[in-house]
C-alpha cells in the first residue's frame, strides 16, 4: 500500500483497521473517529462557553474546526505515519493544512462568520493577522481543498446544521470587543479541542479535569484558617490592624462586581486578606475562580504555599503556574499538556495572566476563556510597565464589563491606575476595600526612613562594612552580580562563610531552603544577614531590625521598607537606609523610576516614604515619561493583527528570558518521568520549583553546544556534569556552564 501511494518507507506500526476518516491515531493503533471528534470538540466548546452569545458560536466552530482531515492527502498521511505527530499543523507547512477548509466553511456559510473561520485557521499554528488570513485563501488549490472535504464529509448534519445564531451580531461590535470576543471564541476551540485530544490519547483520565472543589468550602476552610491564627497572635497593633483590614475586605465582598483596589500597607495581611475578600465575592456573586496575579515568579511559590497551608486537606484546589517550564516547541503532547486553568484557585504571574489577552498560540490562549466570569487578584500591581498600560487596563476593562470579572488592585503603593481626566487609559470606578477611617497606614509607622546625600555613591566595601557591623540586616541591590559581589565582601569582613543570600539565579526550591534557615536562625536567636536583589520585595515575608536599600523607584523603596520590623516586634523604629549604589538599575523602566524618585527627594528631602499622596505624585510622573501604548498595540488589534499584537506585546520578563532545569534536588527523578511519560500539567508543575531564568540567547547558545538539552522536547535542562555551576550559595554560575564537574572525568 505504501510503496503503491509512493509514501517513504516507516517504521511498522499497529494496522489502522477502520476506513473511515480519522482524527488521529494512538501508537497502539486505536483509531479516534474523525465525527466523533467533531462533534465532541463542538459540544465541549459550547459547555465552556462564558457567556451565552460564545455558545453557539462555539459548538459551530467546534463541529467545523478539523473538516480539513476529510481530504484525501490526510486520509494518506495519517494511515501512513501513524501516531501522535501526524496531524500537527505548522505554520507554512501546506501540506499539513488542514484548518483552512473549516475556515473556508465558514466563510462559505456567511461571510460574516470571520471570526469563526479566524479562530479555525488559528487552532495549530495560532491565530493571524487578517491580512495575512485573507492572503492565505487566496492561495492556488484552497476551494479544491474544501471540495474535497465537503465530499468526503460523512456527516452532512455537521456541515448543514442551523447556526443558532444571527452573524450580522458579530460585525456589530466595535473594533477591540470583537477581537477579544474572537479570542475568546479561540480558547474555547483551542481547550475543547486539546481536552478531546487528551482523553483519546490518556483514555485512563477521561477529558473531564476539573476540581471538585467549591469555592465555598475554600471560603470556610480560609475562614477557619483565619479565626485560628488570630487567635493565637499576640494582641499587637499590626495584628489589630489586620483584624479590621479583614472585617473589612469580607464586608465589601457583598458589593456588585467590577474595580476594587485593595491599599494596605506592608505586613498588613495583605496576601491572605485578597484571598478571603475574592473567594467570598465570587461565592456571593456566582463568579466561578480566584486568579492571583503575581509580577515575579520568584514570590509564586511563597505565596502558593500561604494559600495551600489555609487550604489545607483542600490543597489540590491550587494551581501554580508561571512560565518557567511553559514550553515554546509547539508538540502535539505539550498542547494537550499546557495549562488550561481547570481548578478553583490559580496563581500564577502578570505575565500568563496577560499573554492570555495578547498571545497568539493555542497553548498560550487555551485558558483565556476560564479567565472570564473571574475574581483577578493584580498583587503588586506597581509594576505593571507603563509602556503597555493602554493595551493592559482596556483589556481588563473589557473583562470587567463584558466577562463578569471583578478586578482587585492590590498592593501597598497604589499605582493611580483610576480613570482620571488626565488619564483616560484608567480603570473606571475604582473602590477601595478598606475604609479611611482604619488609618493602616499611620497606625503601621514602624520604620525610620534615612535618605542618602544625593550625588554620592556609596562604594560596596563601605556597604560591606555597615552590613558587617549589624547582627539583624538585608541589604537590597539592583543586580544579582552585585549581590554575589557584596556577600563575599561581608564574608571577608566577618572572617566566614555567614552572610545568606537571594537572587534569581537560585531555583525556587533553593530559595524555599533558604528562607527555612532564616527563619530557623532568628528562633534560635542567632545573627541573621541577608544579600538579596529586589525579588525579596514583593511579598517574601522577611522581617529585619535595618534594610539597606539602592536608590530606586518609590515604591521598590517602599515595598523593602516592608522587610523591616514587619511584626511591629521592635522596643522602637526599625531603619530603612537608602544608599546611592555604585552601579545604576537596568535601563528602562527602573533607570526612570528611580529618576523620578530623585527629584521628588531635590523638591523635599524629608519626602514621606509612607503617604498615599506620594506615590499618587510619584505615579503620576512616571506615566508622564512613558508612552502608554508605546507599541501601538491597540491600532493592531482594532484591526484583527493577531500575530503583530502577540509580538508588540512583551512584559520585560517574558521579552529576554527563558528558563532552565538546573542540576538540584531531586529534580533528576522528575526528568526520568517527563522523558518516559511525556509532558503532562502535573508533570510540569513539579519541574517548576528547579527552574533558573537566564538571557534568552545564554540558553539558544548552550543549545546549540549541546552543554544543555531537552527532555521530551519540552523541557531545557543542564545535566548533572554542570553541577559544578550550580553554587549551594550563588545559584547558577553562568560562566561555570561548561566546565565539567571533576566527579564525571573520573572513570566510574
Amino acid at each position: 500500500m505504501k510503496k503503491d501511494l509512493g509514501l517513504p518507507e516507516q517504521p511498522a506500526v499497529p494496522r489502522v483497521v477502520t476506513a473511515e476518516p480519522l482524527a488521529h491515531v494512538a501508537e497502539d493503533g486505536r483509531a479516534h473517529l474523525l465525527r466523533e471528534h467533531l462533534e465532541a470538540v463542538g459540544q465541549w466548546a459550547a459547555m465552556l462557553a462564558p457567556r451565552e452569545d460564545l455558545r453557539a458560536p462555539a459548538l459551530a466552530t467546534g463541529r467545523w474546526h478539523d473538516l480539513g482531515k476529510y481530504t484525501q492527502d490526510f486520509w494518506y498521511r495519517i494511515r501512513a505515519e501513524n501516531g501522535f505527530e501526524a496531524h500537527l499543523e505548522k505554520e507554512g507547512a501546506l501540506e499539513r493544512d488542514h484548518s483552512t477548509a473549516g475556515a473556508l466553511w465558514a466563510l462559505s456559510r456567511d461571510a460574516r462568520l470571520l471570526p469563526l473561520a479566524l479562530a479555525i485557521a488559528g487552532h495549530h499554528a495560532g491565530l493571524p493577522d487578517l491580512a495575512a488570513f485573507k492572503e492565505r485563501l487566496r492561495r492556488e488549490g484552497k476551494q479544491a481543498l474544501l471540495s474535497d472535504a465537503r465530499a468526503r464529509c460523512d456527516v452532512p448534519a455537521l456541515l448543514d446544521g442551523p447556526l443558532g445564531f444571527e452573524p450580522g451580531a458579530l460585525l456589530r461590535l466595535e473594533p477591540l470587543r470583537l477581537e477579544l470576543w474572537t479570542r475568546m471564541l479561540f480558547s474555547l476551540l483551542c481547550d475543547a479541542d486539546f481536552l478531546d485530544t487528551e482523553a483519546f490519547f490518556d483514555a485512563s483520565r477521561g477529558a473531564k479535569r476539573e476540581v471538585p472543589v467549591t469555592l465555598s468550602q475554600l471560603a470556610e476552610r480560609l475562614r477557619g484558617f483565619l479565626d485560628e491564627k488570630q487567635r493565637v497572635a499576640p494582641d499587637t497593633e499590626v495584628n489589630r490592624v489586620r483584624r479590621e483590614v479583614l472585617s473589612a475586605a469580607v464586608e465589601a465582598a457583598s458589593l456588585h462586581p467590577g474595580v476594587f483596589s485593595l491599599t494596605v500597607p506592608t505586613g498588613g495581611g495583605k496576601t491572605l486578606t485578597s484571598m478571603a475578600f475574592a473567594l467570598e465575592h465570587a461565592r456571593r456573586h456566582g463568579l466561578q475562580r480566584v486568579i492571583v496575579a503575581i509580577p515575579y515568579t520568584s514570590i509564586i511559590e511563597q505565596s502558593a504555599d500561604v494559600y495551600r497551608q489555609a487550604f489545607q486537606g483542600l490543597e489540590h484546589a491550587v494551581i501554580e503556574h508561571h512560565s518557567a517550564v511553559d514550553p515554546e516547541k509547539e508538540t502535539a503532547l505539550n498542547r494537550v499538556a499546557s495549562e488550561n486553568w481547570d481548578a478553583p484557585v490559580i496563581v500564577t504571574t502578570t505575565v500568563q495572566l496577560l499573554e492570555s489577552l495578547f498571545a497568539r498560540r493555542p497553548s498560550a490562549c487555551r485558558k483565556l476563556h476560564r479567565v472570564a466570569r473571574s475574581v483577578i487578584v493584580l498583587d503588586e500591581a506597581q509594576t505593571l510597565p507603563p509602556s503597555l498600560l493602554a493595551p493592559i487596563l482596556d483589556g481588563l476593562g473589557a473583562l470587567v464589563k463584558d466577562y463578569d470579572c471583578s478586578v482587585v488592585i492590590c498592593t501597598a503603593t497604589q499605582p493611580a491606575l483610576g480613570r482620571r481626566p488626565d488619564f483616560e487609559e484608567g480603570l473606571p470606578d475604582a473602590r477601595e476595600i478598606v475604609p479611611a477611617s482604619v488609618r493602616a497606614f499611620e497606625r503601621l509607622r514602624r520604620v525610620r526612613v534615612r535618605w542618602p546625600t544625593l550625588g554620592r555613591k556609596l562604594p560596596y566595601t563601605e556597604l560591606a562594612d555597615a552590613v558587617a557591623a549589624e547582627r539583624d540586616v538585608l541589604a537590597v541591590v539592583h543586580l544579582r552580580d552585585d549581590a554575589r559581589r557584596l556577600c563575599e565582601l561581608v564574608d571577608e569582613r566577618l572572617g566566614h562563610q555567614e552572610t545568606l543570600h537571594l537572587s534569581a539565579l537560585m531555583c525556587p526550591e533553593h530559595r524555599s531552603e533558604v528562607l527555612a534557615d532564616i527563619k530557623a536562625r532568628k528562633r534560635r536567636g542567632e545573627p541573621v544577614r541577608l544579600v538579596a536583589t529586589q525579588l525579596v520585595e514583593a511579598g517574601v515575608d522577611l522581617d529585619f531590625r535595618v534594610v539597606f536599600r539602592g536608590l530606586g523607584g518609590l515604591d521598590s523603596l517602599a515595598q523593602a521598607a516592608g522587610r523591616c520590623n514587619r511584626e511591629g516586634l521592635l522596643d522602637g523604629l526599625g531603619e530603612l537606609r537608602v544608599y546611592e549604589p555604585e552601579t545604576q538599575p537596568p535601563r528602562g523602566v527602573p533607570r526612570a523610576a528611580q529618576d523620578v524618585t530623585r527629584g521628588l527627594l531635590e523638591q523635599a528631602p524629608d519626602l514621606d516614604l509612607f503617604a498615599p499622596a506620594s506615590f499618587q505624585r510619584y505615579f503620576e510622573r512616571l506615566y508622564a515619561t512613558r508612552k502608554l501604548d508605546e507599541k501601538g498595540i491597540q491600532d493592531l488589534r482594532a484591526k484583527l493583527q493577531f500575530e503583530a499584537v502577540s509580538k508588540a506585546f512583551k512584559l520585560v520578563e517574558d521579552d529576554w528570558s527563558a528558563s532552565v532545569v538546573v542540576p538540584y534536588g531531586n529534580r533528576e527523578a522528575l526528568l526520568d518521568v517527563l522523558r518516559q511519560l511525556g509532558p503532562s500539567r502535573e508533570r510540569l508543575r513539579a519541574l517548576q520549583r528547579f527552574t533558573v531564568t537566564v538571557p534568552r540567547k545564554v540558553r539558544e547558545a548552550w543549545l546549540a553546544r549541546e552543554l544543555a538539552r531537552l527532555a521530551a522536547e519540552t523541557v531545557a535542562y543542564l545535566g548533572p556534569e554542570h553541577s559544578s555551576a550550580y553554587h549551594e550559595r550563588f545559584g547558577l554560575l553562568l560562566d561555570r556552564v561548561g566546565i565539567l564537574d571533576p566527579s564525571f572525568l573520573i572513570p566510574g
